[in-house]
């Protein structure tokens, strides 16, 4: 359930990308990434956002059945992010909240609230890492990524290519991107579920839209190992020049 309530993909933030130098070494994957920042927006509008929030509904799997929800979500800069979540689960209504704000994190559901710990904090980190680089691209131009071309393929049933991308962290993932617009269209990467367990979670985007400039996927879909796991639609998008901080505050 925890990657559900963060799949919404958000846009980059200027925090994140001061002091960047891209370090791949193929001009041709330097192309990929350049003519993707310019579909998305610019690097100029892109690198100028501060904070974001959008509104969703979707659909999550479990078991086979569908359960509906909604969804609001709000990211500042690289690391602080509030998504509140609410559904219904084989009858059952229930609400819950994520926040990251910094060092600190917690979840709550219903009543049941915990901070998160070392774990936890460093998968939601990641989460939120991999949400941002498809909807702007510009932070693999930081010096701490390292970028390769990873061949083609069909999306969809269009042509698209990829690159292979190593984190800080060590850890890698697969992001193609529509040969013919240069949007990013799919996400390979390895996660870690609610309970612990690693998937191997493709994430697809689709339904680009303008928002102020910038284009933004707004039709998501998750599977994890294969199977389908979550549907989202955003249903609204706005660019902020800031946030309250009680946003990031611990839930009460």
């Amino acid at each position: 359930m925890r990657q559900f309530i963060g799949v919404v993909l958000v846009t980059v933030f200027a925090s994140a990308l001061a002091g960047s130098a891209w370090a791949g070494d193929d001009k041709d994957t330097k192309a990929i990434l350049d003519k993707a920042i310019k579909a998305l927006g610019g690097e100029e509008k892109l690198g100028a956002v501060k904070a974001v929030t959008w509104k969703s509904k979707g659909k999550i799997t479990f078991g086979g059945n569908d359960n509906e929800f909604t969804s609001q979500s709000t990211v500042q800069g690289k690391d602080q992010f509030r998504s509140e979540f609410e559904g219904d689960f084989g009858g059952n209504k229930i609400q819950g909240v994520t926040i990251l704000n910094g060092d600190k994190g917690w979840r709550k559901f219903m009543d049941n609230k915990m901070e998160l710990d070392k774990d936890g904090l460093a998968n939601e980190k990641r989460n939120l890492s991999l949400q941002i680089i498809p909807s702007t691209v510009l932070p693999l131009k930081q010096k701490e990524f390292k970028v390769e071309a990873a061949g083609e393929e069909k999306v969809g049933d269009k042509p698209a290519v990829a690159i292979k991308v190593t984190g800080p962290d060590g850890k890698d993932f697969k992001l193609y991107f529509d040969k013919e617009s240069g949007l990013p269209v799919k996400l390979i990467a390895k996660v870690v579920g609610f309970d612990g367990q690693e998937f191997t979670q493709e994430t697809t985007l689709g339904g680009y839209k303008d928002f102020d400039g910038i284009k933004k996927a707004t039709k998501i879909e998750n599977k994890r190992d294969g199977e389908k796991f979550v549907e989202v639609e955003i249903t609204e998008f706005k660019i902020l020049d800031k946030v309250d901080p009680k946003t990031f505050a611990e839930p009460e």
